[in-house]
């Protein structure tokens, strides 16, 4: 997988999970401590979110990081 088409998957992943716990991207930012627009860049899958950006998404959601990386398809 090519990394532009990982950050999209990626995002989408994040985006599914975030509104499977019925949250907005702007709740989900704030409990990162991530600008709306930054939390919007990942999920459009604009930029590549660094490890540990993953691992503050993770907590926000209450998910287990590989629950966020499993995006093979």
């Amino acid at each position: 997988m090519e990394k532009v088409n990982f950050q999209i998957a990626l995002g989408k992943r994040i985006r599914q999970l975030r509104e499977e716990k019925k949250m907005s991207q702007a709740e989900l930012a704030l409990l990162c401590n991530f600008e709306k627009s930054n939390m919007n860049r990942i999920e459009t899958g604009k930029t590549c979110p660094s490890s540990f950006t993953l691992y503050k998404i993770s907590i926000s959601l209450e998910v287990k990081l590989s629950e966020i990386t499993n995006v093979i398809e």
